[in-house]
């Protein structure tokens, strides 16, 4: 028991002899009394409170549930090991590994020899491990320990960073393919016509192709830096409000010169605005009207139909009556550098990147592009933007 819950027997003689002590001395007996009432009473409230408790000893550093809950809502796939065995597995890692794994060993669940060996080791960590859900996934493995025998295991997926580097590096051996092929005809061409014995028929004949090698060497050039321009603003919405119909028959006759504007037939069925960046609709523009009538029959006509979609978009479509694309192609047809027909692209003066610039220009715009075609029957590019919000003039 509390030594202050025993009767305070002690203190309140101790109290009696000081009020004696100082009636003899000549204090005054009332006062000495008062003091007494005091100390007496004051003992026996102190030794009437119940004791405190002691403080709680102190928890761990955080209960396996507590974990639970802190992880199960997290995008990242997180595990908890508890000496090895995955005792705590939340959505995101039940949905990469399986429900299954729970309250498996961690090195049967991950079956890789890079993760085995970081979960054998004691300690901190970093693996990286390839093919663990899919064949061409990476992931990063982190094992971070927590307190005692428990630990958190992290994956975090490498696989997006891999694929931007690899399409990085596939989009510079196409370029510099692209690139020298029309070189090493100029140079070619050039060092022949260094000889003095070439008739005049020929010396010809090669300056002639020398320039056109030179002038698609200057095409291939200017989509290159185009496609770096879309792609650096792709996230930056233009604001500039485009009545359509005008830069649309302006962009077309502009790609088909005076030799193919006789191709050209229009349908602008009433204007339009856009909010968007007037180069970069012509370039669009130009770019399908110049591969409609690249690859249309030659003396058929290539459509421009400009018209109001019901979804509140502005529909441009571009149709040639000519071969057709075979339907295993359309989907890669705005890869960069993507032929159906190489050969004859690279005689047309075709660089492979047109449709790309027009799919980043698309989406630059927050638009639709839609690419239908029937062998023997032609093709239709469909683009759609959406029409810009009326002032509020218009409104009232």
């Amino acid at each position: 028991m509390d030594d202050r819950q025993q009767h305070p027997i002690a203190g309140s003689l101790i109290a009696l002899a000081t009020a004696l002590a100082l009636i003899l001395l000549g204090f005054d007996a009332l006062v000495a009394l008062g003091m007494l009432v005091i100390w007496i009473g004051s003992l026996y409230l102190i030794s009437s409170r119940p004791p405190q408790a002691s403080p709680p000893a102190r928890a761990g550093i955080i209960s396996r549930e507590n974990m639970g809950e802190l992880i199960e809502h997290s995008a990242t796939p997180l595990l908890v090991l508890d000496r090895g065995r995955i005792a705590i597995a939340n959505r995101a890692a039940q949905k990469m590994l399986g429900k299954h794994v729970v309250g498996q060993d961690a090195r049967m669940a991950f079956r890789q020899p890079e993760a085995v060996k970081l979960l054998g080791r004691k300690g901190n960590g970093a693996a990286i491990v390839r093919g663990l859900v899919r064949r061409r996934d990476i992931w990063r493995i982190n094992r971070q320990k927590v307190d005692g025998d428990l630990s958190v295991i992290e994956l975090i997926s490498l696989t997006a960073e891999a694929d931007i580097s690899r399409a990085h590096t596939d989009f510079v051996a196409n370029a510099s393919h692209e690139l020298r092929t029309p070189l090493a005809s100029i140079i070619g061409y050039v060092e022949t016509l260094r000889d003095d014995n070439l008739d005049p028929a020929t010396t010809r004949k090669f300056l002639d192709t020398t320039l056109r090698e030179t002038y698609r060497l200057q095409s291939l050039v200017s989509d290159l830096m185009s496609l770096s321009r879309v792609e650096a603003e792709k996230h930056d919405q233009p604001t500039e409000i485009i009545d359509l119909a005008p830069v649309v028959e302006r962009a077309a006759r502009d790609a088909a010169g005076s030799e193919r504007a006789s191709r050209m037939k229009f349908e602008i069925r009433q204007p339009l605005r856009i909010q968007g960046d007037m180069p970069q609709i012509e370039q669009l523009v130009r770019n399908l009207v110049d591969n409609a009538l690249k690859y249309g029959e030659a003396g058929t006509p290539v459509t421009i139909e400009l018209a109001a979609a019901k979804d509140g978009q502005a529909s441009l479509t571009v149709s040639d009556q000519g071969e057709g694309i075979a339907a295993d192609h359309l989907p890669h047809l705005t890869r960069r550098f993507y032929r159906t027909d190489p050969g004859r692209s690279r005689a047309s003066g075709g660089t492979g990147l047109g449709l790309a610039i027009v799919k980043h220009i698309v989406e630059r715009h927050r638009g639709r592009l839609d690419i239908q075609s029937e062998l023997g029957k032609g093709t239709s590019v469909v683009v759609r933007i959406p029409t810009a919000p009326n002032e509020p003039d218009e409104l009232s």
